[in-house]
């Protein structure tokens, strides 16, 4: 085998892995769990180690390099810096590997598949893959399945169709990406008649799709999307039909929806339910600009939201869960990396969108452009920037960019369009040295593999763990899972946890068991000083082992991190009980029960103990 056919076959391998974690990503609920990140991972090294090897057997390769590849590059570097000087390791890290993932595919599929034939197999999987997220959600609407694959749905989440995803918001973001795309394509693709009938029907799916998840932002962002491509599509005189014909049947298609479908006929109840499941997050806005205000350069940290908001946590009700992320992927940028990181990754955007107004004319049909306008890659370009629209414009209100099925579907797109814009600029090409890729390439592949290895061998015992019956053999995975990754403070927070269960029973040797409890949650404290849980756990190991006041100032620096969060109050009011404290006692739990009236059994069932002591003993303090 020459070195042609072998860079040929890398080439196909590149493509064949690309094509792997597109499909994988979204059926894996959007491989937003661990283990399935791990499965992309390892698929991105392969992308990355085969694009090595066609490196050292052709070092005449130059390196694609459109405009929005400099601020791309300038955050991967940042990103890597501000995660070295992270408050919490384990959270930064676990970000910075998201970011090199989606950094490396970009590149990846900048620099091998931007070509006609592989672009065309790219748009196309997408377009299937799509097509059958979206079936799965109409049949969740019609059914009233409570299900994705296996798993039981959040109860917010029940009643509307979310595909392969646990979130309807983000099956909505995924499936407003690709109909752009598959619209443009039964439009304007130089496809059989065949393929234009499958197209289409594929299209008028995925609109039905976005419909059933009843998301208003996919809704408003495919609206305007579908309005922006109407009208496009309307102003060429040889579209002018197809343009009215699409936007009819669109409208048609949605009309049936709300007034003519034979639906199920609590559709109504579902859309107040989304609604009010969904219009806690504009609350959230307000704490996380104080957050960002307070770090404003560099940010909170990577991924540091979610613990570093119950601080600024206000006394809402409808603020009393783990908001995980700000619900706006833009001001969620700031949180994280600052205005620095953000400045760059709105640069970023700003390059690309500058480059295809710059490219606008070339962009237009012109028979100046004979070969350009022969193959998809219009349609293809027409499509994959619409899409990309749409996500920005659902971000505003959700985080479907830190969704990786989502993410990975931006940066194949991103990659792809800057790739296909006509104009010699937007695809100049670098000449740099090969060793200096390769070292870059090298150190990069050797990082994600080391940390893909830490996290199969970690996820496999946190299954176990899940998956057990068994106290011990649980605490013997997560034991397992620790020592796989040190780091981890939440295993080191469950293990804590368990201990601490058992100790509570009043076993011979509960005392040894509070002891050992009381060592994990220290663990858990070192690695994240922001968690009150583990501040909450250590606080309560000491009370069991009658070190009172030793356990005051655990729940006093809870309080701190968590002032107003139903949970640690009442946990605040567990404390005093075991002081036999019941007055004071008594008003945390008053206090956490009007944080949260239902669903708080620790408050509800030591507050009639508190109320039934203090009527026995009016004068106990």
């Amino acid at each position: 085998m020459n070195r042609a056919q072998l860079d040929g076959w890398c080439e196909k391998t590149i493509l064949g892995l690309v094509l792997a974690v597109l499909i994988y990503s979204p059926l894996a609920t959007g491989a937003v769990e661990p283990q399935d990140f791990v499965v992309v991972q390892w698929l991105t090294i392969g992308v990355l180690v085969a694009w090595g090897i066609r490196w050292v057997i052709n070092p005449e390769l130059k390196l694609v390099w459109p405009a929005v590849c400099w601020p791309v590059l300038a955050f991967l570097a940042y990103a890597a810096a501000r995660s070295l000087t992270a408050e919490v390791e384990f959270l930064a890290r676990q970000e910075l590997i998201k970011v090199l993932i989606y950094g490396g595919l970009f590149f990846a599929v900048l620099n091998n598949l931007r070509h006609e034939r592989a672009t065309h197999f790219l748009g196309l999987t997408l377009v299937i893959v799509a097509l059958g997220v979206a079936s799965y959600a109409i049949f969740q609407f019609i059914t009233e399945s409570e299900y994705v694959w296996q798993f039981l749905k959040p109860e917010g989440y029940r009643k509307r169709g979310s595909g392969t995803f646990v979130n309807p918001n983000h099956a909505a973001g995924y499936l407003e990406m690709i109909l752009p795309l598959a619209l443009a394509y039964t439009l304007r693709g130089r496809f059989g008649p065949l393929t234009k009938v499958f197209l289409g029907y594929a299209s008028l799916v995925i609109f039905v799709g976005i419909a059933v998840t009843l998301s208003r932002a996919g809704w408003v962002a495919t609206a305007l999307i579908v309005t922006a491509l109407t009208v496009w599509l309307v102003r060429k005189r040889v579209y002018r039909w197809q343009g009215w014909l699409m936007a009819g049947a669109l409208v048609v298609l949605a009309a049936g929806f709300f007034f003519k479908a034979n639906l199920p006929r609590n559709r109504y109840e579902r859309l107040n339910l989304a609604a009010s499941t969904e219009d806690y997050r504009f609350q959230l806005w307000p704490p996380a600009y104080r957050l960002w205000r307070d770090h404003f350069w560099f940010g909170a940290g990577p991924n540091l939201f979610d613990y570093r908001f119950r601080q600024y946590r206000p006394t809402d009700a409808r603020l009393q869960g783990r908001p995980d992320r700000v619900h706006n992927d833009y001001l969620n940028t700031f949180v994280d990396w600052g205005f620095v990181g953000g400045a760059l990754v709105f640069s970023a955007w700003a390059a690309f969108f500058a480059e295809l107004f710059r490219q606008r004319k070339r962009i237009e049909p012109s028979p100046d452009d004979a070969e350009f306008w022969s193959s998809n890659r219009p349609a293809f370009v027409l499509g994959g920037t619409l899409g990309l629209v749409a996500i920005l414009l659902h971000s505003w209100v959700d985080f479907n960019m830190h969704i990786p099925a989502n993410a990975i579907v931006v940066v194949t797109l991103l990659a792809l369009v800057s790739g296909n814009i006509p104009g010699s600029d937007s695809i100049r090409q670098l000449a740099v040295r090969p060793r200096r890729v390769l070292l870059v390439m090298t150190l990069l592949i050797l990082f994600l593999a080391w940390q893909a290895m830490v996290a199969t061998v970690e996820t496999h015992w946190l299954s176990n763990a899940n998956a057990s019956r068994v106290e011990m053999d649980s605490l013997a995975a997560l034991k397992r899972a620790f020592v796989a990754n040190p780091k981890n403070f939440e295993t080191a927070y469950r293990i804590g946890e368990l201990l601490r269960a058992q100790s509570a029973e009043g076993l011979e040797d509960h005392q040894e068991l509070a002891q050992e409890a009381l060592a994990w949650f220290r663990k858990s404290i070192a690695l994240n000083h922001y968690d009150p849980y583990g501040f909450i756990g250590a606080g309560m190991c000491l009370d069991l082992l009658k070190r009172y006041e030793e356990a005051q100032g655990y729940f006093d620096q809870a309080h701190k991190l968590d002032p107003n969060g139903y949970f640690t109050l009442a946990h605040l009011g567990w404390h005093y009980v075991q002081r036999e404290d019941f007055r004071e006692a008594k008003r945390w739990f008053e206090t956490s029960l009007a944080l949260r009236p239902q669903q708080n059994p620790i408050a509800q069932t030591y507050l009639a103990i508190t109320n039934q002591r203090l009527a026995e003993n009016p004068s106990k303090n």
